[in-house]
């Protein structure tokens, strides 16, 4: 069967899920707000309603709603006292935010490497980059994954660090029973488009941490304190709010969450099944400790060797003409992003010299992900049928057979 990159017909004509999902309960709660006259966070009862929701979904005290998971991320490293110059451990292999937050923070990214079976941080890593700078790890619940918060919490009660978490693909995770978000100093997840619960942009904090929960408040509210008058600005901070039209959204979307996230998980329970009889198709190791994956990606390690040599890029190609919609994930390590190399981070690119070099940075199993072997499918096609499951597999079966033809 010639493939459809070669000209034959193609396995799949018809759509996956189209993201987002919404319905009546948006519209009406967005025609509250936009009839009730309060639009801003400030006036309404909408942010504060879904602050109190969310956080306690995942077990915190506090949630504090932005305008973006990135700002959450600078905001909570300067809530819970991150400094100027001090070092922030990140993972190499994520989106960029989490690694501007910290330069934005006024702190500095140092990147350390991940774990092949898992994606997210390695904590061996992260504990030969500790240095007498270092003040906090960021870890990445990465694709919606947990990451290994009783290692990262050892090495962090070792060497008195703060945990900040980055949980802006993980609405749901959990590791152990303990909802991520909530077990380190703070925890952030974003509701920016493609999430799997969204109102276009915006963010959250959530924390466990008063003293960080009041900092925060302060931070994204211009530098206010809850004690003192209007116009009294305390601390340094920015207006960076949700709005009541971005809340009236989210509170739609929570009550719809956990349907979607039911039949995320069991296609994506199904896939790992369907997949990992293929060779040179390698899902992501299980763990026990994960009792609840958020399944925001599904990502498989592409092995070409099993597939004739062909490179990552041609195997996606093929894979997309046969109406399979794939994505090669981060095309380069973030040390490795113009920015950090050329440290490019004051107005117009000018030339912020922090002291690391980030040309001498090298990450084996970041850079196997993203040249060779990291390929995903986004949340919205695990709202699929099993039938849409079993094209997949049906797809990544086919063009194995026919690999062939794609190298000269």
């Amino acid at each position: 069967m010639s493939l459809a990159i070669n000209g034959g017909a193609p396995l799949r004509n018809k759509p996956f899920p189209v993201w987002p999902v919404w319905g009546d309960e948006e519209i009406e709660n967005l025609t509250r707000v936009i009839k009730s006259g309060k639009w801003g966070r400030l006036a309404g009862k909408e942010s504060e309603t879904f602050e109190k929701k969310f956080a306690d979904a995942h077990e915190a005290r506090h949630g504090i709603a932005l305008n973006s998971g990135t700002t959450a991320l600078r905001v909570a490293l300067m809530a819970a006292g991150i400094d100027a110059g001090d070092e922030v451990i990140v993972p190499a292999y994520t989106f960029i935010a989490t690694a501007s937050a910290v330069v934005e923070a006024g702190a500095v990214p140092i990147f350390v490497d991940i774990e092949p079976h898992t994606y997210n941080i390695d904590p061996e890593a992260v504990a030969k980059a500790i240095t007498p700078r270092t003040r906090a790890i960021m870890p990445v619940h990465f694709a919606g994954r947990a990451a290994d918060m009783d290692a990262l919490q050892k090495i962090a009660q070792k060497h008195n660090l703060v945990i900040i978490e980055d949980a802006a693909q993980a609405w749901g995770a959990s590791w152990k029973g303990r909802m991520v978000g909530a077990i380190g100093a703070a925890g952030c997840f974003s509701f920016q488009s493609s999430k799997n619960v969204n109102c276009g942009e915006g963010g959250i904090i959530l924390t466990n941490d008063d003293v960080v929960a009041k900092f925060a408040r302060s931070h994204h509210n211009c530098g206010r304190s809850e004690d003192g008058l209007w116009y009294e600005h305390f601390y340094f901070g920015g207006n960076y709010r949700i709005t009541e039209l971005q809340s009236a959204v989210l509170l739609a979307q929570f009550d719809r969450y956990e349907e979607l996230h039911k039949i995320r998980q069991e296609n994506y329970a199904l896939l790992v099944d369907l997949l990992s009889d293929i060779d040179g198709i390698e899902p992501l190791v299980p763990d026990e400790n994960i009792t609840s994956h958020a399944c925001h990606l599904f990502i498989f390690r592409y092995e070409k060797e099993h597939f004739s040599g062909a490179p990552k890029a041609k195997f996606i190609d093929a894979l997309r003409k046969e109406g399979i919609p794939t994505s090669p994930g981060y095309s380069i390590p973030l040390y490795k992003q113009p920015v950090f190399l050329n440290k490019s981070f004051g107005p117009r690119g000018k030339i912020v010299d922090l002291p690391v070099d980030y040309s001498k940075d090298f990450c084996p199993e970041t850079e196997k992900a993203c040249y060779e072997e990291a390929i995903w499918f986004t949340q919205s096609i695990l709202l699929g049928s099993e039938e849409d499951m079993q094209d997949i597999a049906d797809a990544i079966e086919k063009i194995q057979a026919e690999s062939g033809s794609l190298v000269p």
